[in-house]
């Protein structure tokens, strides 16, 4: 079983109130969740509305959150006091950039690499204040570019001292082997997103942990072997029940 294993909160957004979803996440046995916020979440029903009372509420169930993702990448940019404050209220080590809208995504190598400088220069400033920082993948980094290079290695070309949170689902959705890229940029994954993919190719109908197509006990022996990765969350992205594959999956995990 990884040492530490969390529960993304995105995965429950649709079942709210928060208090019961965190009471049960907790009485599965879970010691860490994942935040989410941001604009791009929506004004309401993000953890972060009010950062000092959802932070209580994990308290009381004795959970804590190490890890978030907030976005729209801009956030950094223009508004670290609230950045900071967020990190500092709910005990946030890793903060994880999770998406780029598709409106804004430009078709070439360049564009990727600037993406990447950017982020690295982000990096830099949350750093300095204590803080860890990464890019969290779905699967269009892994569709070609016109040149034949991938937007990932653009990425990380542009951005040498960002770390990855690896999503290991994005990943089989974007035709490719977890292993292989494990390998390659396994010194930035710190941490890593379980979730399942189906044989019929429905990326958002994502099965329980371990009914998919996903090799598991592979993946995390190159995890163990060649890669920094400390957390690993599990996450569906638009589960019908969010209970019964949290339980499923976590029962899987934590055998492996």
């Amino acid at each position: 079983m990884p040492k530490r294993l969390s529960f993304q909160l995105y995965s429950a957004r649709n079942f709210q109130p928060w208090e019961p979803v965190v009471e049960t996440i907790a009485a599965l046995g879970f010691k860490e969740v994942e935040g989410f916020g941001g604009a791009e979440y929506g004004a309401k029903g993000t953890v972060f509305d009010d950062p000092a009372k959802f932070r209580a509420l994990l308290d009381k169930h004795g959970l804590t959150m190490p890890t978030t993702h907030l976005m729209p990448l801009a956030l950094f940019e223009t508004d670290m006091k609230r950045v900071l404050q967020i990190g500092k209220t709910m005990g946030i080590k890793y903060f994880y950039c999770p998406y780029v809208m598709p409106e804004e995504r430009k078709n070439t190598s360049a564009y990727w690499k600037s993406f990447g400088k950017r982020l690295n220069e982000i990096a830099k400033k949350v750093r300095d204040e204590g803080y860890g920082f990464g890019w969290h993948n779905h699967d269009f980094e892994f569709a070609k570019l016109p040149d034949g290079s991938l937007p990932i290695d653009r990425i990380f070309e542009g951005g040498p001292h960002i770390d990855w949170e690896m999503d290991l689902g994005w990943t089989i959705a974007g035709k490719q082997n977890p292993v292989k890229w494990i390998k390659k940029y396994g010194e930035r994954i710190t941490s890593v997103h379980v979730k399942d993919m189906n044989a019929k190719g429905d990326k958002y109908d994502q099965p329980d942990v371990g009914k998919g197509v996903g090799k598991w006990p592979e993946i995390f022996k190159a995890l163990r072997d060649h890669s920094r990765c400390v957390t690993y969350v599990l996450e569906h992205d638009n589960p019908k029940d969010y209970k019964t594959w949290a339980k499923n999956s976590f029962n899987f995990v934590s055998k492996i």
